[in-house]
């Protein structure tokens, strides 16, 4: 259920933020984190993103001005998503950044984090709509360069934080399909391809994208499992090929990778066709163009 968040409006009276001696916090006041507040932050419209929940009473929402502004700052500072949760939980200024004055003021499961990127994605695949490129048209992307986060490494403009975001959910949907594939073999070809899994086995597919930094890192992940994927069609084909973890595994390699001769190569964000499968439990998908993946 989505529910604006307008707790930063009414800041605490008592909070670290008011803890500071007034040198430092003056200091923290002039800093970019009080440019990002007043200039990003305040202007997102969280009911924008409204589209991405349900309408019935359920668990609100994580802030969506959190999520966006975090975004942003990871893909301008060219965090991992482990850097990016401990800036939250620890970094005063970046909490400031987000309308936090105190550091027991808020907190959320990175979970959630990974949700609002694979809700981003499904949506703009499916109505093509870039629900973030809308929010920075209407702040600019002039004001997002102009922020003072930028440190030399990443470019920052709604583009590179659109793609961060793709790249991000592909790669934890390959590896959940990965999963699900090794779950559907035999107790005796699970020994046997223990070694090939055992780097994507480890906690859910959240956990595995959780310390890769940058976006050549990503880039080199998904190059790295779309070659493991074809050999896996290959070898799997005549024991699994009927089963629903293989046709979902054959969809999201031809969906998401191009054979060039003989290398396997991930496909440019743009490429992705809107009928690309966008969940590993969403059968119908798998078989709405079955014929073009024989």
């Amino acid at each position: 259920m989505f529910r604006a968040n307008r707790n930063h409006l009414q800041p605490l009276l008592i909070s670290n933020i008011n803890d500071l001696p007034d040198a430092k916090r003056k200091r923290l006041e002039k800093s970019w984190a009080q440019t990002f507040y007043q200039e990003f932050f305040c202007r997102i419209d969280e009911e924008a993103f409204s589209v991405l929940y349900v309408d019935y009473p359920s668990r609100p929402n994580v802030p969506i001005n959190w999520l966006v502004g975090l975004s942003v700052l990871k893909a301008g500072y060219g965090w991992s998503d482990e850097e990016l949760y401990d800036h939250f939980c620890f970094d005063l200024q970046v909490r400031y950044a987000l309308g936090l004055h105190d550091l027991h003021e808020g907190d959320f499961d990175l979970r959630s984090l990974y949700y609002f990127r694979e809700r981003l994605s499904c949506y703009n695949l499916e109505h093509g709509i870039n629900l973030l490129n809308q929010a920075f048209e209407k702040i600019t992307d002039k004001q997002i360069t102009d922020l003072k986060v930028k440190t030399g490494r990443q470019r920052m403009d709604s583009t590179m934080v659109s793609s961060n975001i793709l790249d991000m959910s592909r790669l934890q949907l390959l590896v959940t399909a990965l999963q699900r594939i090794y779950r559907a073999l035999s107790e005796s070809d699970q020994q046997r391809y223990a070694e090939t899994f055992a780097p994507y086995l480890r906690g859910h597919a959240g956990q595995y994208v959780y310390r890769i930094k940058g976006k050549k890192a990503v880039e080199k992940q998904l190059n790295k499992i779309g070659k493991l994927m074809q050999r896996l069609l290959a070898k799997l084909r005549e024991a699994y090929g009927e089963e629903p973890a293989y046709q979902v595994l054959l969809r999201l390699f031809n969906d998401n990778y191009r054979i060039e001769e003989t290398e396997v190569y991930a496909k440019a964000n743009e490429e992705l066709e809107a009928g690309c499968l966008q969940s590993v439990d969403d059968l119908e998908a798998t078989y709405r163009k079955n014929g073009q993946y024989k």
